[in-house]
């Protein structure tokens, strides 16, 4: 049970963070609002571009990892990724953004991300 936890866990972080890079490819400016920080009008979309790109493919990079390393190789994967939302929290906060979204978006997600490469580790 605690397998199929870990590994469900995973695969929906894996798949979360595809279709939020996604949605900043395709919406960069909602993507934007989302996220915590309304981009500016008229700046540059490459930049919402660049972290569509980048989230898509961590994503990705999620699944191949536990698709064909296995569990450990995506609880480590999970770990360092978990920087990502942390680093998340401290540009939303320096930025403008809400505490709300810091904290209850990218925080929460940081922990959620750890929670399940505790999972993985144990499975």
């Amino acid at each position: 049970m605690l397998t199929l936890a870990a590994y469900g866990l995973a695969l929906l972080l894996d798949l979360f963070v595809l279709v939020i890079g996604a949605r900043f490819l395709l919406q960069p400016r909602a993507a934007a609002i989302g996220y915590g920080v309304p981009a500016k009008p008229g700046g540059d979309a490459a930049y919402l571009e660049i972290k569509g790109l980048r989230d898509a493919s961590t994503g990705i990079l999620g699944l191949a990892l536990l698709a064909f390393a296995g569990a450990h190789a995506e609880a480590w994967f999970m770990v360092a990724a978990a920087l990502v939302p942390l680093g998340d929290t401290l540009i939303v906060l320096r930025h403008g953004g809400t505490r709300a979204a810091a904290f209850g978006i990218h925080l929460a997600t940081a922990a959620v991300v750890l929670v399940s490469a505790v999972l993985l580790f144990l499975a």
